[in-house]
């Protein structure tokens, strides 16, 4: 009962689009309507509002450490069920028509509230790559990939089974980057194409 009440708790946290907020409030307009629809922090950016993006990537990332968090303090050993709701309410918010972004920032909260040495390791490779590539997809996939790995490496297979989980459906949300980093055509952070 515990992971089904601390999986419905991570949902309704990671549900809360900050990105629509956080726009609304600067007065960027909807970001619905723009660039890609998404209400990640990457799309923020697309506003040319870069306080706003980083605001919502801070927010959208402690929403995930938060659901960890708060379910292991409220309903002990529910934090990793949190973790994937808060993702899952991130990726197909309740609020928002089951649609969302693609988790990449809540995925790192969840991450550092799972085991924080794979939250310093999946920070280290997305802001590594996305300063090398300056290809936001590029650096958010291979995170996502290396955190349930850095998992079994740091003696956490609790936490690797559900950041696998995720780094799959992290993947699926980015098809249509991945068919463009194909077609040699996705965009890099500063309006250039990769």
């Amino acid at each position: 009962m515990n992971w089904v009440l601390g999986f419905l708790l991570g949902y309704a946290l990671g549900s809360i689009p900050f990105g629509l907020i956080v726009t609304r409030i600067g007065g960027a307009g909807d970001l619905r309507s723009i660039g890609s629809g998404n209400i990640g922090a990457t799309n923020v950016l697309r506003t040319g509002r870069k306080g706003l993006a980083a605001t919502t990537l801070l927010f959208d990332l402690l929403k995930g450490l938060a659901a960890v968090l708060l379910a292991e303090w409220l309903l002990p050993g529910s934090g990793a069920a949190a973790g994937f709701g808060a993702f899952l309410g991130h990726c197909f918010s309740l609020w928002m028509g089951f649609r969302g972004g693609k988790g990449v920032a809540t995925t790192a909260g969840v991450a550092f509230g799972l085991a924080w040495p794979v939250g310093v390791l999946y920070a280290f490779v997305w802001l590594v790559l996305l300063g090398t590539t300056r290809v936001s997809s590029v650096a958010g996939m291979t995170a996502a990939v290396v955190a349930p790995i850095g998992a079994l490496v740091f003696n956490r297979p609790d936490a690797a089974g559900v950041l696998a989980l995720i780094a799959i459906i992290v993947l699926f949300q980015h098809r249509q980057n991945i068919a463009r980093l194909r077609g040699g055509t996705e965009p890099r952070i500063g309006g250039t194409k990769a």
